[in-house]
């Protein structure tokens, strides 16, 4: 293998310049005070969590965990969630804490991928953690909570496609339920939005007409709170039914909200159906392709830390939000201020620059000239440029 270049980076990695990351710490402060607006206190954990805690009960494969020995030979991982640090933190530190608990959190975390066009090993998620309630309340307010901060950030149109892992378990079980492999089969054909797969893999188990019609059916079950009774329609099975009722009791809290306009039930979004349990969720903006949230309702977790508790969710993609966000937007900065000055003028200069930036409506930064100051050429969207750097004004202070 050869060397890296002085000015190579790892794959899947990227810097972020001053306009970038002004814009990502914007960004953050939006999301993070909305969260706090609703009773979400904010938790930071460490980036180097241990593989045998964290790292094994993570949802992400393993083979796309960064892992690294420390001195001792012990296995660390870095972070590639959220999730499961939360839920170390809530069975340990915050095991005195009566439930429930709302936190959030803005973190980079790191995922291990192939050299694929658009993929990041390491990211930004901003996100909540709602611990200790299990109800259709809990969940419904991480769907409002999650709608609040897309609107709060900014993102104009977004959908929130809304499924429940128990339909497709309760379905598979009824019809397909001496056939595990098939019910996984389906499962990651519906996970990878591989509707056409889904149908070929139908086809190709023999199954009665009856039955492959039904499990087709699916395929049409996406809608508003109709979907509801249509989903009762398809199948007997009581988990089915009973993810259903969870779904339409839902549907009725986020009415309440006054959101349910942004809401599409989608009966064939599964999630990760291992580590899942009940609600999940997907909100995409109509400018990306792919989904800038994502969460549901993951019970079995925090039995894992000998905690048990029921618990949802949701992460935003903060990466790519800033797409979408950084697309003819208004610059969400301070005004740029250069304040040049002459020796003799030093304690004035810097006794002003002092006012300005304690006023904090302005970025200043400061100069020591030489004989009668610089040249300033004046452009024609208003601001000056000296020695090639652009700023909004210039105030100079010279003998």
């Amino acid at each position: 293998m050869s060397k890296p270049k002085v000015f190579e980076k790892p794959t899947g990695v990227k810097d972020y310049l001053p306009e970038a990351a002004a814009q990502l710490r914007s960004l953050e402060s939006k999301l993070m005070q909305c969260m706090e607006r609703w009773g979400y206190r904010e938790i930071i954990t460490p980036t180097l969590e241990y593989y045998d805690t964290v790292g094994a009960a993570s949802s992400t494969e393993d083979k796309k965990l960064f892992k690294l020995l420390d001195r001792n030979g012990t296995t660390l991982v870095l972070r590639s969630d959220m999730t499961a640090p939360i839920a170390r933190v809530v069975s340990s530190l915050l095991k005195d804490q009566p439930f429930p608990l709302r936190l959030s959190y803005h973190s980079n975390v790191f995922r291990a991928i192939e050299a694929e066009a658009g993929r990041d090993a390491e990211f930004f998620q901003t996100g909540v953690e709602l611990v200790g309630d299990a109800s259709s309340e809990s969940d419904a307010e991480i769907i409002a909570l999650a709608i609040a901060c897309l609107q709060a950030a900014g993102v104009q149109s977004f959908k929130i496609a809304l499924g429940h892992v128990g339909f497709l378990n309760g379905l598979f079980q009824e019809t397909l339920h001496d056939r595990l492999d098939a019910q996984s089969l389906l499962k990651d054909c519906l996970l990878s939005r591989d509707y056409v797969g889904y149908r070929e893999a139908l086809k190709s188990l023999g199954l009665p007409d009856d039955i492959r019609g039904e499990l087709e059916g699916i395929l049409r079950l996406r809608g508003g709170q109709e979907i509801c009774s249509q989903a009762r329609q398809l199948t007997n099975d009581p988990v089915a039914h009973a993810a259903i009722t969870h779904l339409c009791e839902m549907w009725d809290v986020l009415q309440a909200y006054g959101v349910s306009e942004h809401v599409l039930i989608d009966l064939t979004m599964i999630g990760d159906f291992s580590y899942y349990t009940g609600m999940t969720f997907e909100g995409y903006a109509a400018e990306l392709g792919f989904p800038v949230c994502s969460g549901g309702r993951y019970d079995n977790l925090l039995s894992q830390f000998g905690r048990p508790a029921p618990a949802t969710g949701f992460a935003l993609k903060t990466n790519r939000m800033l797409e979408i966000l950084s697309k003819g937007a208004a610059k969400d900065t301070m005004s740029r201020v250069l304040l040049t000055y002459s020796a003799g003028k030093r304690h004035e200069a810097l006794s002003r620059a002092m006012v300005l930036r304690a006023e904090g409506q302005a970025s200043v930064e400061t100069l020591l000239v030489e004989g009668q100051g610089l040249a300033v050429e004046k452009l024609p969207d208003g601001t000056v440029q000296v020695q090639g750097v652009v700023y909004h004004s210039v105030i100079e202070l010279v003998e």
